[in-house]
C-alpha cells in the first residue's frame, strides 16, 4: 500500500515565539513525500539527494498517523513505513520546510491507509505538529505555519491551544529573498522575541481584521530587531509592497503585492548575495497526488 502527498512552504504574517499566536500564508513552493506500507514494524525515512539529512520529524509523523489510524485503514498486526521526501523548499531559511514535510508525511502515510477523505485535515495538520514537537524541530508548535501549509490561504492560529482562529484566501504574489546563511528556527532567541509581546499583540489585532500587509510589516521590524536581522531589504520593499516581514525566525524575506510592483522590489534585491523567487501564494494547501 503506498501514498502520495504535496505540501507548500508558507511566509510570515505573525511569528508565534512572541505570544503563542501566529499568522502565515501558503506559497508555491512543494514538499513531496512518498509512503510505502511495510510489515517488519520499522520506520525508516529519506531525503532525496541529501543521504545524511535528519528524518526524525518525518519518521515520527509516519509512526504517529500509523498509531492514530492503522486500525481505522483496516490493518492488524506489525506495520511499519518507508517515507522517502524531496523537496524545493529551502531548509533551515523561514520558509516553513519541516512544516511542509511533516504535512506532506502525515497526508501520504493516510493516503497509504486509504483513508485521506475519512480524516479532517486540521486533526492531520495537528498531527504533524505534535511530531514536530516530539522531534525537537520548533520552539513553537508551528501550528500558523503547518495550518497555512495544510489548508492554504492565510490562518492565523492560537498555537499553545492548537487553535485555528481564522483562514482566508488571498491573491497576492509573493516574493521571497534568501540569503545564503541558514537559521534553525530551534535554535532563535526565545526570549528576546518574547520582550516584544506588545507589538505581537498589535500584529495579531492587524491579521483578525483582515489588514494583513500592515500586519506583515510591523512584524517584520519587530523580530528583526528582537532576532538581529537587517532591515534593509525591508526597506527596499518599502512602500510599494502591500506587506513585507522576516520570515520565521529568517533568514528569508517575503514581500506581498501584485506582480508588477513585486519585479520592480525583485530587481533591489537581486543586488544582493542570495536568491530571489516570485512565486504565487496557494490556496489549496496539502494534497494526494
Amino acid at each position: 500500500m503506498d501514498g502520495r502527498a504535496v505540501a507548500p512552504a508558507a511566509g510570515t504574517v505573525l511569528n508565534a515565539l512572541a505570544t503563542g499566536r501566529g499568522s502565515a500564508f501558503a506559497i508555491d513552493l512543494e514538499t513531496t513525500a512518498s509512503v510505502e506500507l511495510t510489515t517488519d514494524g520499522e520506520v525508516v525515512g529519506t531525503v532525496a539527494d541529501r543521504p545524511d539529512a535528519d528524518t526524525g520529524l518525518v519518521e515520527r509523523c509516519a509512526e504517529l498517523a500509523l498509531e492514530e489510524y492503522a486500525d481505522a485503514g483496516g490493518l492488524t498486526g506489525t506495520v511499519g513505513a518507508r517515507v522517502r521526501t524531496e523537496s524545493e523548499i529551502p531548509m533551515a531559511a523561514g520558509l516553513k520546510s519541516s512544516s511542509a514535510a511533516a504535512n506532506a508525511t502525515v497526508l501520504a502515510t493516510l493516503d497509504a491507509l486509504e483513508i485521506t477523505d475519512a480524516v479532517d485535515r486540521i486533526d492531520a495538520c495537528r498531527l504533524g505538529v505534535r511530531a514536530a514537537r516530539d522531534a525537537g524541530v520548533t520552539a513553537t508548535g508551528a501550528f500558523d505555519d503547518a495550518s497555512a501549509s495544510m489548508l492554504g490561504g492565510v490562518t492565523v492560529t492560537d498555537n499553545a491551544a492548537d487553535e485555528l482562529l481564522a483562514r482566508e484566501e488571498v491573491d497576492w504574489e509573493a516574493l521571497i529573498y534568501t540569503p545564503p546563511e541558514q537559521a534553525y528556527s530551534a535554535d532563535a532567541d526565545v526570549s528576546a522575541c518574547q520582550r516584544i509581546a506588545p507589538m505581537a499583540d498589535l500584529v495579531e489585532e492587524l491579521a483578525l481584521e483582515g489588514r494583513y500587509g500592515e500586519a506583515m510589516t510591523v512584524n517584520g521590524f519587530a523580530f528583526c530587531g528582537a532576532l538581529e536581522f537587517p532591515t534593509g531589504p525591508m526597506l527596499e520593499a518599502m512602500p510599494d509592497a502591500t506587506g513585507v516581514s522576516l520570515s520565521g525566525t529568517g533568514p528569508s524575506y517575503v514581500a506581498v503585492g501584485d506582480r508588477p510592483t513585486l519585479e520592480e522590489i525583485r530587481e533591489r534585491w537581486d543586488e544582493r548575495d542570495g536568491t530571489t523567487r516570485l512565486l504565487a501564494t496557494r490556496t489549496d494547501g496539502t494534497r494526494t497526488t
